[in-house]
């Protein structure tokens, strides 16, 4: 009879495709882990992987074992999650990818309140971008992503459950910082900051300057960094302007260590989606929180929410007093 252990094993091995990296996300020895496998072999009568010096690839025999190996495994978490409930509670592990923005200002308040209602799921949250963390959720390692634009796939459901608008900010000293609103064609005199091009912020605003016929290249770029929260502190220490999220800016603001500016006719926001795999079963942790993040009661989305719809308000009013 097949060991399940073992077939974890295998999993692992095949994910890292090496031996000593797959020991050490396991807690064993390296020839523990090559005397599972060849256990496992022994038991199939044929090679699951090709070794070729210090690399590995899986034989054909590995390929195909590979995909009812993950079947196997998630079948196995979800039959302890199971037992686990009859005592009362949901319990478990939940893997989520999720971008950086997300990863620092959304999730973790979500989370906290998630542990709360279900002390006894543990969370891990992989903070990357957006292609990696789709990667990971298709290759069945995480459970779900957090990701500010859609994979377009049979194999993947997305729902949208907050849409964070992307504003201008500059340091409170600032000539636009005493100005109720600039006009598109005053953006090209600042210097900016901006994240990397393949991040959603940088995409939406990307869309708005084709929106009202300007080319997003007219910005004058001097700095690209990787995370929102280095382009809000490069912004307030004078190095230039920038578009952020306003859950990025937010604190920020409210510290006034932040100006945000109202820029004519430029509405941007970036929607954040939360997706699952259809086609790997759901454990017990997974389908709990993607129904507790999908709640329409749920306090702290409708929180946000109505920051947004307030944001809104201020840029209608805004546009009022200049009418």
């Amino acid at each position: 009879m097949l060991d399940v252990h073992q077939i974890n094993v295998f999993l692992i091995a095949a994910q890292q495709m090496n031996f000593s990296q797959a020991a050490r996300r396991l807690h064993m020895s390296q020839p523990s882990v090559s005397q599972h496998i060849q256990t496992l072999e022994h038991h199939f009568g044929m090679q699951l992987f090709e070794r070729r010096g210090r690399h590995l690839a899986l034989t054909e025999a590995g390929q195909t074992l590979l995909p009812m190996a993950r079947q196997l495994v998630n079948l196995s978490i979800q039959i302890e999650e199971m037992i686990e409930s009859l005592h009362g509670e949901i319990a478990g592990h939940l893997t989520i990818g999720c971008c950086t923005t997300a990863g620092r200002y959304l999730l973790p308040k979500l989370l906290a309140r998630f542990r709360q209602l279900h002390p006894g799921v543990q969370v891990t949250c992989y903070v990357t971008d957006q292609h990696t963390a789709l990667e990971m959720q298709n290759e069945g390692k995480l459970h779900l992503t957090v990701v500010s634009e859609r994979a377009y796939s049979k194999d993947m459901e997305f729902r949208k459950f907050i849409t964070d608008p992307v504003i201008l900010v500059v340091p409170p000293d600032h000539s636009w910082a005493k100005r109720a609103s600039i006009a598109p064609q005053d953006l090209p005199q600042a210097d900016f900051i901006v994240r990397e091009e393949t991040s959603g912020t940088r995409r939406a605003v990307a869309q708005a300057f084709t929106n009202v016929g300007m080319n997003p290249d007219e910005l004058n770029v001097i700095m690209t960094l990787g995370t929102s929260q280095a382009i809000s502190i490069a912004v307030q220490e004078g190095i230039g302007v920038a578009f952020l999220t306003r859950m990025a800016a937010n604190d920020a603001i409210h510290r006034r260590d932040l100006v945000q500016v109202h820029v004519e006719g430029m509405e941007i926001s970036q929607d954040v989606w939360i997706g699952r795999n259809v086609h790997h079963p759901a454990t017990r942790a997974q389908t709990a929180f993607w129904d507790f993040v999908n709640d329409p009661n749920n306090e702290l989305l409708i929180n946000l929410r109505s920051e947004e719809a307030a944001q809104a308000v201020c840029m209608i009013a805004d546009d009022a007093e200049e009418l």
